[in-house]
């Protein structure tokens, strides 16, 4: 195996991942998003920069919300339906599994979604 096949898999997966057919939300430890992908974006109808600006709470507005977050912290797995806000005021109502995970030695949530 060459070196360069691991960046060339990392690439691909970061590509595939990006324009996927399912919306991935990557939020740190305080349910701040860290990294979304374009079909995050275009199901809650915000640009990528402006996602990276908000909370879990702020597109998930609802009271459980927080609950779940915090019995993901705590289980390190979960899934369940919710409703989201997009930014033009209406309800997306979807379907997500998330898991918490470490990369580089930082812990964060990667959340997996698409609507129902």
């Amino acid at each position: 195996m060459s070196v360069a096949e691991p960046l060339i898999q990392a690439s691909l997966i970061g590509e595939a991942v990006d324009n996927g057919p399912a919306a991935i939300f990557v939020a740190d430890e305080e349910g701040r998003y860290i990294a979304v992908n374009t079909f995050a974006c275009e199901l809650l109808g915000y640009s990528r920069s402006e996602l990276l600006s908000l909370t879990v709470q702020d597109v998930a507005p609802d009271a459980a919300v927080a609950a779940s977050f915090a019995k993901l912290q705590r289980d390190g797995a979960l899934q369940g339906t919710t409703v989201l806000r997009h930014k033009e005021g209406g309800d997306v109502t979807i379907e997500w599994r998330a898991t918490r995970t470490t990369a580089a030695g930082m812990e964060f949530f990667v959340s997996v979604a698409n609507p129902v």
